[in-house]
């Protein structure tokens, strides 16, 4: 018995609910400007799915074999090709000003309005398989003028895939406020995919860098895929092609996801470190192309699972093998999946959206809007560090020619030509210059006494002491395993060049840092003063050895001096 009476109690509240919610439904709902704005229709209206879609507003209207259900905040309905969603309300319009019924979602095929009183229009329509020129109201979404007054209103609402939107009521003044706050986001949002596109562009052209050029076509595809999503394309940039305007909400995110897969594989060297990989994700990227044929040419009602089904193929095969990329030390593939994923996140709110899971909303909306400002400078981050670190690599290797690798000095070939054009300057300006061969003496001793890796070092740190011995103007080369040379600009006095060889002799015979005392450089230097009058470069050059050559080992001068 007690079960019997809770199972009726459980009952009778939900016939009660039922009808509170028939009864809030036929009840009209009173518009003013001083309330919050925009103003849901939400339990004030009622709704029917028609599977036919063969009733007329005649036929709905006179409600025959019609049952009415009330609407629910955040409600999604399951409507496809060959079904209609009809919504029937009542309200009441002031007079005082201008009132709309908005539906803030471009993507909708099409929306049409009937008042029944006579007075509210019969048959306005908008959506994006009609011009936006031909709308009654241009905006970004269908917006649908009221009439004043008290004013019955049927909706028809036909879609190819579920409908989620909320049905709302502006007046004038908010939706002068409103237009201003969305064109500051969006111009923000676009301002900065424009900027990141012309500077990939450039950077392109100048740089010859594919990368560059392949983010800008990414960016691109993007930035058209959230103007389309938005209906900024639609209302500004092709308001007289209904056809593209419905096709391009599902064409251009798979065009854009198939650029990325280009872009991600060129990023990561995708094609030196797995060709497998790489060729996968390069037809992944032309199968766009056949997605988005598929989308144009297939039955209405698998558009949207091709295009689901594809973003969520290729999306997911991209993001892997960067991360495939990143765990085998590719030092960009970590970075560019920080800046991927939030475009990853804030896409799944429209995916979701667009299989009928959530309805329209702030984040299916704005979502990707808002990852992709955080993907824009990272991404484009990335690519400046990345063409940096292969121009300074190809100087490098451009440089082997010209410099010693261990020491990054000038080599020998170098420094014969270096030498020969100062000679030549010297002689212009008439003026003295200096030149010097230094040769460590010691390298045996250190490799004895301290170790092989000890005598490695020895070049190294004297070449350091070098550099720090020369001025800007001045030039150091490494002529052997243990000979340096040095070029000293002039003007120099005759005592200013004698002075040279012991100022490098003393300074190489400083202790280094974190080494015993005794680990120090002993060098001997054999110089002179240019221009000569007998000798080009290559000879000065054999003549300071030749000089270092007939030392004797026992010596223990350290400066020598070769007169012209």
């Amino acid at each position: 018995m007690r079960k019997m009476l809770r199972a009726w109690a459980i009952a009778a509240l939900l016939g009660l609910g039922a009808c509170a919610c028939a009864f809030a439904a036929h009840q009209p709902l009173q518009l003013d400007v001083a309330k919050d704005q925009p103003v849901p229709l939400a339990e004030a209206g009622t709704a029917w799915i028609d599977e036919s879609g063969q009733a007329s507003p005649e036929m709905v209207a006179d409600g025959t074999g019609i049952t009415w259900s009330p609407m629910a905040q955040g409600g999604v309905y399951r409507i496809a090709p060959g079904k209609t969603l009809w919504v029937r309300f009542t309200v009441i319009v002031p007079g005082t000003e201008r009132w709309y019924l908005q539906i803030p979602y471009p993507a909708v095929d099409k929306v049409t309005l009937y008042g029944l009183e006579g007075t509210g229009g019969w048959g306005q329509e908008a959506g994006d398989t009609i011009a936006v020129g031909d709308w009654p109201v241009p905006h970004r979404f269908p917006l649908l003028p009221l009439a004043p007054g008290p004013q019955q209103y049927l909706v028809r609402i036909q879609n190819t895939h579920s409908f989620g939107a909320p049905l709302e009521f502006v007046s004038d003044a908010h939706l002068l406020r409103d237009a201003q706050q969305s064109s500051v986001i969006l111009g923000i949002y676009f301002g900065l995919a424009g900027l990141a596109m012309v500077l990939a562009m450039m950077s392109a052209v100048s740089l010859r860098d594919r990368s560059y050029a392949l983010y800008a076509v990414s960016v691109l595809f993007m930035a058209l895929t959230q103007a389309s999503l938005t209906g900024i394309a639609g209302l500004n940039l092709w308001p007289d092609a209904p056809w593209w305007n419905d096709f391009s909400v599902l064409a251009l995110p798979v065009l854009g996801v198939g650029s990325l897969q280009w872009f991600f594989s060129e990023v990561v060297s995708m094609r030196e470190r797995s060709r497998l990989l790489h060729y996968t994700m390069a037809a992944l990227g032309w199968l766009s192309l056949a997605a988005a044929a598929g989308i144009a040419l297939m039955d209405p009602a698998l558009r949207v699972k091709i295009m689901v089904g594809y973003i969520s193929v290729a999306g997911t095969i991209g993001l892997l093998a960067v991360l495939w990329a990143a765990r085998r030390g590719d030092r960009w593939a970590s970075w560019l999946l920080v800046g991927s994923l939030p475009v990853a996140i804030g896409a799944t709110f429209p995916m979701l959206r667009a299989s009928g899971v959530i309805p329209v909303g702030f984040w299916a909306t704005h979502g990707m809007q808002l990852g992709m400002s955080f993907e824009l400078p990272i991404v484009l981050l990335i690519l400046i560090l990345r063409s940096e670190q292969r121009r300074e690599h190809t100087r490098r290797l451009q440089g082997f020619d010209k410099i010693d690798p261990a020491t990054g000095l000038l080599n020998a070939t170098t420094f014969v030509g270096g030498l020969s054009r100062m000679m030549a300057r010297s002689q212009r300006l008439k003026y003295q210059s200096a030149v010097l061969v230094v040769d460590i003496i010691n390298a045996d001793q250190i490799r004895r006494n301290y170790g092989a890796r000890s005598s490695e070092e020895l070049p190294l740190q004297v070449a350091g002491r070098l550099l720090a011995s020369a001025r800007d103007i001045d030039a150091v080369a490494r002529l052997g395993e243990h000979r340096f040379g040095m070029l000293i600009e002039g003007p120099l006095s005759p005592e200013d060049a004698a002075s040279e060889g012991p100022r490098i002799v003393a300074r190489c015979l400083m202790p280094f840092k974190d080494k015993p005392i005794e680990w120090v450089a002993h060098v001997r230097v054999a110089q002179t003063i240019v221009p000569t009058q007998r000798a080009d470069a290559k000879q000065v050059v054999e003549r300071l050895e030749a000089l270092l050559a007939n030392v004797s080992p026992e010596s223990k001068r350290a400066v020598f001096t070769l007169t012209s």
